[in-house]
């Protein structure tokens, strides 16, 4: 039989290929071959929903508590399944012998596509194709398409398909698996069925519509009812095109008019020819990737499918909804981290946003400024001024971090994160301030981002504590991005982008000083100010005369431990003998920490300083985290450590696609696809923003011959390609005539809508740093 599908399958370097069906890696193959569009997330299940399948059906923004011990990301419906059985036997992938199997996503047009042979008990084989999408042009909308031949001999089939309700959130510990909605209403009408669920808090009401077609020869028939029988001869072939719209209320009790609405924007899709709704769905993710595609001449090929497969999934799980929903840790392809936002979003995944498509780098901003009363209220509950920020986020903005959670080791342990990991309010300011110095956006500061960061300095001019004998102001009791350590005080990290809050805020208020309206809405007298800059100037910070910050206090004392082993991905092994509850009293790092503070704040330190801890903090992080192999990526790059920087970025690059930490299975790694690209972007092209302007200095791997990619700077679309001694340059606008960039990092005035090309040879560098 013929491959259907096969005019989207035959570009090797956009597609992910499952080759044979492997029960062990079914979960992780859900999670890496998820369907998305910023407002719907599925996972790749099977049709068949074989044995073991954990369909996820996920709405961005929507979490429920009921039944749980915090806010959970809800697992609604699923209107995938589609199921046959034959004289009894199922066709599904554990069900039947496999004869042929292979699945594929294709990246570039967002398509999940399937062929199987199957083989029955009788030895009649049965020729299986599926096409699979979540519409990019109209959010509410997937199709599929599912193609049955009968190779062997004619046959009745079973014809089982509609809407599962029997799906539930994970079980956590011993919460056991929970389902966050219950039914209020299903049923048939014109020829299609439909589904209204509820959340059990009835914070939203959610309607379904679907139905399905199919065509035998030329004849198109409208499916009736959703269990029915067909016979099909020998090499018959059946098409079914299956239709479904998913739309979120706010919950009522009289939902009528919700599902009126839900049905017309079903009616108009279901009415449509598939054709035109794939090729409408495929023209959608062309000017995605128009924007957001990487090439890197003469790389591996697998290297050049990872990369977008890591941009893929940044993509599918962008959130254009004015602040309704941010990006949870673990995207919208499964539920670990139950969903929630960390940090991860606003210093891991963000800048990818930022740089390519910055209305969704702002919703993920407006995502915290609408929560800043309850960021104000969580502040004030802990005796603080100001807004403070919670660790683990869902749909209120209250903190949602769990009590217990497993350690490394898989035992049980208490969580204190949400008590002590108080960065992340530092985080949000940092990233807001990045935004307005790429977009110049002075409307979106002015409504929201003026406010929220002199909030946030508000919080820290409370937080810290003076020191009368060392003249200095601490932050005591803290969690800084080392996770081993709790209840440090002055974790480096903490401390530094606390003083920048409060040194940027300062810098803002020049800005608006002379606004009396605003002003008054944010009601900031200068004496407060002047109070901000006392207390940055001296805040703690202690650097060794070997150029080496200190972790937080006493870090230096603690026990220093060898690393002698590593696994097979080169990353450090802990020793046997050292228990998880005892990580604390070592030297031993859980993950990018002082590494991580020169990484962002790169043009404050010198190179000197940058290099020292580097070196000193390589040997004793164990990369425990997601977060950290990036991070580490991007700095080796800074120091010119390129053959570590390679390895570091090709353990980002393959943290899902290569199942690396082995819990892929529960939702994409966020940190690690928006921290690869950055390792890219920021670490091997050497794009840098310094002192409010854009640099370019690469420093690429030698077997590379080009990066070639797409930058937004101040409104202005800038193409790159960039070689480690040339940079050639784009810079396109109507509005301004020249920008400033810093080529090899001498500062030179580039013509907007001209190509200019530079070379390293011909520029003299030159560097400058504060300390």
């Amino acid at each position: 039989m013929k491959d259907l599908y096969s005019r989207y399958t035959n570009d090797d370097l956009w597609l992910i290929k499952e080759i044979g069906f492997s029960r062990e890696l079914q979960g992780v193959r859900e999670a890496q071959m998820a369907l998305g569009n910023g407002y719907l997330g599925m996972r790749g299940i099977y049709e068949e929903i074989p044995y073991n399948c954990k369909p996820g059906t996920y709405i961005a923004g929507i979490y429920d508590k009921m039944s749980a011990q915090v806010s959970e990301i809800v697992n609604f419906p699923n209107p995938v399944n589609f199921k046959f059985t034959i004289e009894g036997e199922k066709l599904g992938v554990v069900a039947m012998d496999i004869v042929e199997h292979r699945r594929i996503l294709n990246l570039k047009k967002a398509l999940l596509v399937r062929h199987t042979v199957f083989k029955d008990t009788k030895g009649r084989l049965y020729d299986y194709q599926s096409l699979r999408f979540v519409s990019y042009r109209n959010k509410n909308i997937g199709v599929m398409q599912i193609v049955l031949t009968p190779l062997s001999s004619e046959g009745v089939f079973d014809v089982c398909t509609g809407i599962d309700t029997s799906v539930a959130n994970s079980g956590v510990l011993t919460e056991g698996r929970k389902r966050h909605f219950r039914v209020r209403e299903l049923g048939q009408e014109k020829k299609c069925g439909y589904l209204v669920v509820e959340t059990l808090e009835k914070k939203y009401n959610i309607v379904y519509w679907a139905g399905f077609y199919y065509r035998l020869g030329r004849k198109k028939i409208v499916a009736k009812d959703n269990i029915f029988h067909l016979r099909l001869k020998k090499n018959q072939s059946v098409v079914f095109t299956k239709i479904f719209c998913i739309k979120h209320f706010p919950y009522k009790e009289d939902h009528t008019a919700q599902k009126e609405i839900t049905f017309n924007i079903f009616s108009k899709a279901f009415r449509s020819d598939f054709n035109s709704l794939i090729e409408e769905h495929i023209e959608g993710w062309k000017r995605l990737w128009k924007k957001a595609d990487i090439i890197i001449e003469e790389a591996e090929a697998d290297v050049q499918q990872n990369i977008r497969f890591n941009i893929y999934h940044l993509l599918i799980c962008a959130p254009c909804d004015n602040g309704f929903s941010s990006i949870g840790a673990r995207t919208l392809s499964g539920e670990g981290y139950r969903g929630h936002v960390f940090w991860d979003t606003e210093i891991f995944v963000f800048p990818f946003y930022l740089y390519n498509f910055p209305q969704i780098a702002r919703n993920i901003l407006l995502y915290r400024c609408r929560r800043l009363a309850v960021a104000r209220e969580i502040a004030r509950r802990n005796g603080y001024k100001g807004a403070q920020f919670a660790w683990e986020s869902a749909s209120t903005g209250e903190e949602e971090t769990p009590e217990w959670a497993k350690d490394i080791d898989h035992t049980i342990t208490k969580i204190y994160t949400h008590k002590m990991e108080h960065h992340i309010t530092a985080d949000i300011a940092y990233a807001i301030y990045r935004y307005y110095l790429a977009t110049e956006d002075r409307k979106f500061m002015k409504e929201w981002g003026y406010e929220v960061i002199f909030e946030i300095a508000r919080f820290w001019a409370s937080r810290v504590s003076y020191n009368k004998y060392k003249k200095k102001y601490e932050i005591n009791h803290v969690i800084g991005p080392d996770e081993f350590h709790i209840d440090v005080n002055n974790n480096a990290f903490t401390n530094m982008m606390a003083k920048w809050s409060l040194i940027v805020a300062a810098k803002l208020w020049q800005e608006v000083r002379k606004e009396k309206s605003l002003c008054k809405k944010l009601n900031l007298r200068r004496e407060e100010v002047k109070q901000w800059k006392q207390i940055a100037a001296k805040i703690a910070i202690n650097i060794s005369r070997r150029n080496v910050i200190e972790q937080f206090d006493g870090y230096f004392k603690l026990k220093r431990i060898t690393l002698n082993k590593t696994d097979e991905h080169g990353l450090p092994l802990i020793p046997s003998s050292i228990k998880a509850k005892d990580l604390g009293k070592t030297q031993l790092v859980k993950q990018a920490d002082v590494v991580m503070l020169l990484y962002l704040l790169s043009d404050v330190f010198h190179k000197r300083t940058k290099e020292a801890n580097y070196n000193f903090y390589l040997p004793r992080t164990v990369h425990k985290s997601s977060l950290s192999a990036a991070i580490y990526a991007c700095m080796a790059c800074e120091v010119r450590d390129l053959h570590r920087a390679y390895n570091f970025f090709n353990i980002a690059l393959r943290t899902d696609i290569s199942n690396l930490y082995g819990n892929t299975h529960q939702g994409i790694h966020v940190a690690s696809i928006g921290g690869s690209w950055q390792a890219i972007i920021f670490g091997f092209a050497g794009v840098k923003i310094k002192r409010g302007k854009l640099f370019i200095t690469p420093y690429m791997p030698h077997r590379w011959k080009k990066i070639v990619f797409n930058f937004l700077w101040k409104k202005c679309p800038i193409k790159l390609e960039v070689t480690n001694e040339v940079i050639k340059i784009k810079i396109s606008s109507s509005q301004i005539k020249s920008m400033e960039v810093g080529i090899f990092d001498k500062v030179i005035s580039v013509k907007t809508n001209r190509v200019y090309t530079f070379k390293r040879s011909d520029l003299v560098t030159k560097e400058e740093s504060y300390y």
